[in-house]
């Protein structure tokens, strides 16, 4: 996920595995509201908590900044360092809907984000706990991040959300619908052909 800057975040129903540096950063003092999601945390010992505070000179300059997690899971040895007032009314105003359950990730997230390459989530182990504030709640959709106005559907990010490495011309997007089969793809081809030539002998 790119940094926040400022305003108000909800992160919702989202699966991060893997990420470089950090799963959720911000600077400018933005309230961020995690809600129902996974963090799967890397193996690199160095890279296990979530947050990170961008741009900050010390722990105090950040302190008051609202961040909080309700209702994570926390995978692999993640940490999610919140910030500020658990039950501020900041909160409100990064809200965009009510979050289902983290344990529901899987089944939200099944058939988003970039396509090419299989699911890895049998790789995935370590401690699971759920972050305060205990469950999700009920309703709503799944897979949002919004801020500022923007929302992005979807909530599958793998790889890593802060590195700009990634081969992004490499990537495919597509649906989750099986490709046509072979023999109706060459029917089509056939009778395509047949249609445009016999329009052909018909002008000339």
């Amino acid at each position: 996920m790119p940094r926040c800057r400022r305003g108000y975040i909800h992160v919702v129903n989202n699966d991060f595995t893997s990420w470089k540096m950090y799963a959720i950063g911000g600077s400018g003092n933005p309230t961020i509201n995690s809600q129902g999601n996974r963090y799967a945390a890397p193996s690199d010992p160095s890279a296990k908590e979530v947050t990170k505070r961008v741009d900050s000179k010390d722990d105090g300059e950040w302190a008051n900044w609202n961040w909080r997690t309700e209702g994570d899971l926390m995978e692999n040895g993640a940490f999610f360092v919140a910030s500020g007032q658990e039950m501020s009314s900041m909160y409100s105003k990064a809200s965009s809907l009510e979050p289902k359950a983290a344990a529901q990730v899987d089944q939200l997230t099944r058939n988003a984000g970039v396509f090419g390459g299989p699911r890895d989530d049998e790789g995935q182990s370590g401690d699971t706990y759920t972050g305060y504030g205990g469950g999700g709640g009920e309703g709503g959709g799944g897979g949002v991040i919004s801020g500022g106005g923007t929302s992005a559907m979807g909530g599958t990010t793998r790889g890593s959300s802060s590195s700009n490495s990634d081969d992004f011309f490499g990537m495919v997007f597509g649906s989750n619908a099986p490709p046509p089969r072979p023999r109706l793809t060459l029917f089509f081809s056939l009778l395509m052909i047949c249609i445009l030539s016999s329009s052909t002998l018909l002008l000339w």
